[in-house]
């Protein structure tokens, strides 16, 4: 019997927890996505103080004593994107980063895109997604052709008005586009529907990724194959190429996604949540909205008490990240930090460092020890640590 029957694991996109050592290599040397934040807005998140994050970022005052265990988890893959870093959480390392294109993609590419669709693209360059809508949105209600975009990290991202180009042609244009990149080795191509008028433009909620199966066997693909219900809630799905799958439930938002998992956690059968909060990221970290992110920072907190109440005694509670996004620094792409590691449950020890771990397959790893499916590929278990030992 599994020492926990059910893992809820809600993995805050884009909040990491300090530079990397390597993070210099990539740009991102000071990034420090929650530590930041903390410096500039003073946060009331008592639940996740409670769960010992002030023992893991400097916050505005003195760390209390910890509820749960703590500690963080380093990326050992290169890189610092959403499929990387949820893979290696998975039990899958990557010895070689996915191609990135600071000058835009290939002309030849773009030429065989366009002769597919039979229609003209706009853009192919660097930006953030809410500016190249603004300076070529325009010029796209006129022409109907998609707007084309990339950023730091490995994605071919298509931009389009829903009026323009309808979000199930949108995701047409993404398929095609897909099967053109993925020779490149590009981690996901992402449909970007907006609404609205120049000026006053809107992504709306229908984004849709298209990742590339992941490289080797997951603790999803376990799971499932082991008959333990994997429910995938966000881009989660998206991420894993729906492989180890047993529930996707896509959200609008992240309390959209909070309100999933509480759903989720009334049902009674051992089985993994898994969610994905992605608020953090789009909607905040790559706009360097500071006082965004802490806000919604806030809520997630006072949403978290739910979860906190909703909890059974047979339950672990996981609070990580995939990568950074530090909305402080100049930069408006991911950021190569470490991740939080926040474990709760009446099961779980308390106040317990279990210190810096060398690969997010850690947790993958804990995880599959949990659930007794063998060993993943990579990855330390820290199971036998973090539970309470009775006499």
């Amino acid at each position: 019997m599994p020492v926990f029957s059910r893992v809820i694991v809600i993995v805050l996109d884009g909040a990491g927890c300090g530079a990397l050592p390597d993070a210099a290599a990539y740009g991102d040397t000071g990034s420090n996505t929650l530590g930041n934040v903390a410096r500039q807005v003073r946060l009331r998140i008592p639940r996740l103080r409670t769960l010992g994050l002030g023992r893991i970022v400097p916050l505005d005052s003195d760390a209390a004593p910890a509820a749960g265990t703590y500690g963080r988890m380093a990326e050992a893959s290169a890189g610092k994107d959403s499929v990387t870093g949820h893979w290696e959480m998975m039990g899958l390392r990557l010895s070689t980063p996915f191609a990135t294109f600071p000058h835009g993609f290939p002309q030849e590419v773009i030429d065989e895109l366009e002769q597919r669709l039979g229609r003209a693209t706009l853009g192919n360059r660097v930006a953030s997604g809410t500016d190249v809508i603004e300076q070529l949105g325009a010029q796209h209600l006129r022409t109907g052709s998609p707007i084309i975009y990339t950023s730091a990290d490995s994605v071919f991202q298509i931009a389009a008005h829903e009026d323009v180009i309808p979000v199930r042609e949108l995701y047409r244009i993404c398929q095609i586009a897909f099967d053109l990149v993925t020779p490149l080795r590009v981690a996901r191509v992402i449909a970007r529907p907006f609404v609205g008028i120049p000026g006053a433009f809107t992504r709306t909620v229908n984004r849709h990724d298209y990742a590339v199966p992941p490289s080797g066997e997951t603790l999803l693909d376990r799971l499932t194959q082991a008959g333990v219900p994997v429910v995938a809630i966000g881009k989660i799905n998206d991420l894993f190429a729906g492989r180890g799958i047993t529930c996707a439930i896509p959200t609008a938002s992240d309390a959209d996604g909070m309100h999933r998992v509480l759903e989720a956690m009334g049902e009674d059968e051992p089985r993994l949540i898994i969610a994905n909060l992605v608020d953090f990221d789009t909607v905040y970290g790559h706009r360097n909205d500071v006082d965004g992110y802490a806000a919604n920072l806030e809520r997630f907190d006072e949403r978290l008490e739910e979860v906190l109440r909703q909890q059974r005694e047979g339950d672990l509670l996981v609070i990580t990240a995939d990568h950074g996004n530090d909305p402080t620094t100049p930069s408006t792409d991911h950021s190569r930090e470490y991740v939080p590691l926040l474990l709760g449950g009446s099961r779980v020890r308390r106040g317990m460092d279990i210190g810096t771990r060398t690969t997010f397959a850690d947790l993958g790893q804990s995880i599959a020890s949990n659930f007794g499916v063998g060993a993943l590929a990579h990855g330390v278990s820290f199971l036998e640590e973090i539970v309470v030992q009775h006499p």
